[in-house]
């Protein structure tokens, strides 16, 4: 398999760092989505990161649907609890550690992208409001209920992985200090081999002898 996108992007992220953490082997190849769309588009005319190219050549995309190819290809092992309970409350995690990515996007795409006399600030302010309420959401959920330190599942890469991105590029929204119980988290999982061999950047994701 080939995961194609860059690791400074939170979803293509997740999924280099899931995969290691399912056993299941992939190539990654670092294409950006502006600065190389051309090449980008010749893999997936859609020119969605993260794209995922599966062994028969077909093109998947979508982080979370990408991982659910990947939890089917891995059975039984898994990243997500089979309990119903647990369950929920890892999905619940994860669309707002999801929501939080979406929203840091949104201000990066905003400030980075558009021209400063035509970026609209009602709509910044809206989004800045919607990431807040995302991160207070998920440190109450973490602090309601831990993450394991013996283990990580997809709730806890899905967090930290949002978390780092957001520190990485916009922390003058998001100060670290707001959300300790989820830095304190991510600050553990980032020490994790998988998180270090797909560092948020633009590197490109090798295998570990």
């Amino acid at each position: 398999m080939q995961l194609i996108g860059m690791l400074d992007s939170p979803y293509v992220r997740r999924v280099a760092i899931s995969l290691q953490l399912l056993g299941l082997p992939f190539e990654h190849r670092s294409v950006s989505v502006f600065r190389q769309f051309s090449a980008f588009q010749a893999i997936n005319p859609v020119v969605k990161a993260p794209s995922l190219v599966c062994d028969d050549g077909q093109v998947l995309m979508d982080s979370s649907l990408i991982l659910d190819f990947a939890e089917a290809l891995a059975s039984p092992h898994s990243l997500m609890p089979t309990a119903l309970a647990p369950r929920q409350q890892a999905l619940r995690t994860i669309g707002l550690a999801l929501a939080a990515c979406e929203k840091s996007v949104q201000i990066v795409y905003e400030q980075e992208l558009r021209p400063i006399d035509k970026q609209h600030a009602p709509w910044m302010s809206r989004v800045t409001g919607q990431l807040l309420a995302a991160c207070d959401a998920l440190e109450a959920e973490i602090t309601r209920h831990p993450l394991p330190h013996h283990s990580i599942d997809q709730a806890g890469v899905s967090s930290a992985v949002a978390w780092t991105f957001i520190q990485a590029m916009v922390p003058q929204v998001v100060e670290a200090k707001r959300c300790p119980a989820l830095a304190a988290w991510t600050a553990q999982a980032e020490q994790r081999p998988e998180f270090q061999a797909a560092p948020h950047s633009d590197l490109t994701y090798v295998q570990a002898p």
